[in-house]
């Protein structure tokens, strides 16, 4: 069951980067469209935390009993987000795929290994090396085999922006990490994720604010645009429940793993039929070797 939330939460994400892109498309910025993704997901949460009764308000001893950076999981999301938007221009979107999963990856074998922010410490063995080995084998002939011209146009001078893609990919795995914690402490995954939408909200409206000076696209006439552009947010309140969900029971490490097979795997779907109003892709049979190898080695890390 945990193999199923995490391949359906990364499909998730794989799904709402395709509803958000139409509906950045609309609303002209792309720290808009992130805030406005934010508040849906967040009125989502709290509207399945009311029909679900679940407790939002929690007595002192609680609150005192969760650790500082357990809050800040929200802030964590937003600095991968805001990583993205930074590195596109300047890798292009092969690169900008593939280096912030490479941060995630690491950060998560560092997190499990070493059994940081409170996750679950998992040693390291043959079988796991083997597995982190496949997926980042699948991410390579997925990802970048098929695109290597346009990464040897992309010139060698640009490794600082790669190496701030993974540390974005980082920032991201540590997310999993503290949200994880936080809905622990809070004895719900629901008002873990509630939370971290709050915050991601909160630091959004500032960026927002501050980088494109006013919330004025908000009042566009959505005349001819489909009601679904404004579901990106409960697509990524769904990935971060499950995240929030899973952490405390399988790690960082295997989340991560999870969650980046089936971004890819959805991806791909995504592209072959064209949802969302994404312009049709084929997929090329090397792709389907890069789904087996990462579903491969996801599977053998989990089987540890």
């Amino acid at each position: 069951m945990t193999f199923i939330i995490g391949l359906l939460a990364g499909v998730c994400i794989a799904c709402q980067s395709a509803v958000n892109a139409r509906l950045r498309s609309h609303l002209g910025f792309a720290f808009l469209t992130s805030f406005v993704s934010f508040v849906v997901g967040l009125v989502f949460l709290l509207g399945l935390s009311l029909a679900l009764d679940n407790p939002l308000w929690f007595d002192k001893a609680t609150l005192s009993a969760v650790p500082w950076w357990a809050w800040c999981g929200g802030m964590l999301g937003t600095i991968g987000l805001t990583v993205n938007v930074l590195i596109f221009p300047k890798l292009g979107g092969v690169q900008t795929a593939v280096m912030p999963i490479l941060g995630q990856v690491l950060m998560g074998i560092i997190i499990d290994t070493f059994g940081l922010l409170k996750s679950v410490q998992i040693a390291f063995s043959t079988s796991r090396i083997l597995g982190i080995v496949l997926v980042l084998a699948g991410v390579f002939v997925a990802i970048v085999l098929p695109q290597r011209k346009q990464l040897a146009q992309a010139g060698e001078k640009l490794w600082f922006w790669r190496g701030v893609g993974v540390l974005g990919g980082m920032a991201l795995a540590t997310q999993a990490a503290v949200n994880g914690e936080l809905g622990r402490q809070l004895g719900s995954s629901l008002s873990g994720a509630v939370v971290s939408f709050l915050v991601g909200a909160s630091v959004l409206l500032v960026i927002s604010l501050c980088y494109e000076k006013s919330l004025a696209s908000l009042a566009r006439p959505t005349k001819g645009q489909p009601f679904w552009i404004w579901g990106g947010g409960v697509l990524g309140a769904l990935f971060i429940l499950s995240g929030v969900y899973l952490v405390p029971l399988i790690g960082t490490g295997q989340v991560v793993m999870l969650v980046l097979s089936g971004l890819i795997c959805g991806s791909l779907l995504v592209d072959r039929l064209g949802l969302f109003g994404v312009i049709k892709k084929t997929i090329l049979p090397v792709q389907l070797l890069g789904v087996a190898l990462l579903l491969s080695g996801v599977a053998l890390i989990r089987l540890v």
